[in-house]
């Protein structure tokens, strides 16, 4: 059975899927893992990564080749979004991952990927596994410094994408940019809700939404949303996947979350140490989708998806 691996590495994190084919075009996991490397530390300011961020990239990315070999992955593809979009310094990146993946495969080298291409994998990876009679589905991906909108529905067992737009908005870029206080200021989150507003406006004069019927978010931010939702004590990822939040909760959610300090946040079970500064970014973001699906397709829930662009890649992997 031929095992392929996926490697994302956003903004925020770096994620890992090992996985077969399984039956009906579906996966097997063999592995998943995500670790926190804020690789897009400072390049909304700089334009540049920083050196350290590049040694926290290169530390786990070893750990998944490492991980990958003992598997007997024969396939890799690993794609860079929006940080390495725009980072002046991206060549030295690269060629530290060339050097890595290349023990797995010769001549694999991270990817950047346009927004687009991101969208659709992300479409693509959500939709598995939910019933195409609940679409026509809108998918977001709220990373660390892009988010993506894409309409689409499921049709003979193929993802079909209708429109889609990445924005160049997320929850680090936003922390960053705006949300500087601990806990942050009334202007702060005022002046955060702002950007997060103006750049979303640009996804929903590009794509119609007003056909949706089931909104799926994907991504750490909103599936952490989902486990303190549910009031869970540990990120429990069978859990969270397919789980709902209807959205007059997510609003009181995310407006609790923005107000707190980091060290309040930390004390949450399910909350990842690398996102408890940046979260309340995240959250802001996401009260202004949930604005717009209510108003433009009168939608009433959020469903949560584990499953993303890390389960496009590997199925574009076997397939080919």
């Amino acid at each position: 059975m031929t095992r392929v691996a996926a490697v994302d590495c956003g903004t925020n994190s770096i994620r890992l899927l090992i996985a077969e084919a399984g039956g009906g075009g579906s996966l097997v996991d063999v592995a998943r893992d995500m670790q926190v490397v804020r690789l897009g530390q400072g390049v909304d300011a700089t334009g540049e990564f920083a050196p350290e961020a590049i040694e926290r990239v290169r530390a786990a990315l070893a750990d998944y080749v490492d991980v990958m070999l003992d598997a007997g992955v024969e396939r890799v593809r690993m794609v860079a979004t929006s940080a390495t979009r725009d980072a002046g310094n991206r060549d030295e990146f690269f060629a530290m991952t060339a050097e890595l993946l290349g023990e797995i495969e010769s001549g694999a080298v991270a990817e950047v990927i346009s927004g687009d291409e991101e969208a659709r994998l992300s479409f693509r990876g959500a939709v598995g596994g939910l019933d195409p009679a609940d679409g026509p589905f809108v998918v977001t991906d709220l990373g660390g410094g892009s988010t993506e909108v894409v309409v689409g529905s499921v049709t003979g067992g193929d993802a079909v994408v209708a429109g889609a737009y990445s924005t160049n908005i997320g929850c680090v870029r936003l922390t960053e940019r705006a949300l500087r206080s601990d806990p942050p200021t009334l202007d702060e989150v005022d002046a955060a809700a702002g950007f997060a507003r103006e750049e979303l406006a640009k996804a929903f004069a590009a794509v119609d939404v007003s056909a949706a019927r089931t909104w799926v978010g994907v991504a750490g931010t909103l599936t952490t949303f989902a486990a303190l939702h549910a009031g869970l004590d540990h990120y429990d990822p069978e859990a969270i996947h397919h789980s709902t939040i209807g959205l007059a909760d997510l609003h009181k959610l995310c407006s609790k979350l923005v107000a707190m300090t980091r060290a309040e946040r930390l004390d949450l079970g399910p909350m990842h140490p690398g996102r408890a500064d940046v979260i309340g970014g995240g959250a802001l973001v996401t009260q202004e989708l949930a604005r717009n699906f209510a108003d433009r397709a009168a939608i009433t829930e959020m469903v949560v998806s584990e499953h993303d662009i890390l389960d496009g890649i590997a199925l574009g992997l076997l397939e080919g």
